[in-house]
């Protein structure tokens, strides 16, 4: 039950810290580009690589780190970064090709499945 609070304690901050950062870089440089989100997903990927390379390398910090910020926190603040993370552990385990599907699949697949969802909106609005 202490994971799941932890979790949703992370994710309650990560999604609060992922409206601030959106709206107050927009705020600052406009809605021409989705600057918000841009900056969002690169800070997450800054935190994702820190705290699960950190936590890797710390044997003696509690598991709870791990619901708290990978998991909580950077799963409501960006999946981007969760994304990269898993792009970049399968080219570091030495497959290229495999990464390389992964991440163009992802992108792809991705952009096809949203396109998909707004055709349906349409559908029936």
């Amino acid at each position: 039950m202490q994971k799941y609070l932890l979790i949703a304690a992370g994710g309650a901050l990560g999604s609060i810290a992922r409206y601030w950062v959106g709206t107050a870089v927009t705020a600052k440089l406009g809605i021409k580009f989705p600057y918000g989100t841009l900056i969002v997903n690169i800070t997450a990927c800054v935190i994702i690589g820190f705290t699960l390379t950190y936590l890797g390398k710390r044997a003696d910090l509690s598991p709870a780190w791990r619901f708290l910020i990978p998991v909580g926190f950077i799963g409501a603040y960006s999946t981007f970064s969760t994304y990269e993370w898993e792009t970049l552990a399968t080219l570091r385990a030495g497959a290229v090709s495999l990464a390389l599907v992964y991440a163009a699949g992802s992108l792809v697949l991705g952009l096809a499945a949203v396109w998909c969802g707004c055709l349906l909106a349409e559908g029936i609005a």
